[in-house]
């Protein structure tokens, strides 16, 4: 089984790297670009079919090590 994990910063933190990446992309003549916000993708296989199990432990994962919760949203994608 495969999951994807998506981490994003919680609305109201600021993001230096977003920010930065916003200037470079306008200096770069992209146009309409309001905002950016940046976050991290982790895709991990897994070698158990049972899907309960595997949202466990992945939640587990993200509490304990991928996601700083304090500051950071985590989605977990079960496909």
């Amino acid at each position: 089984m495969k999951a994807r994990v998506t981490v994003t910063l919680k609305n109201g933190v600021l993001d230096p790297q977003g920010k930065a990446i916003e200037g470079a992309l306008k200096s770069l003549g992209v146009e309409g670009i309001a905002s950016v916000r940046q976050g991290k993708v982790f895709d991990i296989e897994l070698d158990t079919s049972d899907k309960a199990k595997a949202e466990a432990s992945l939640k587990a994962a993200c509490e304990k090590l991928l996601a700083n919760t304090v500051i950071e949203n985590y989605r977990v994608e079960l496909t």
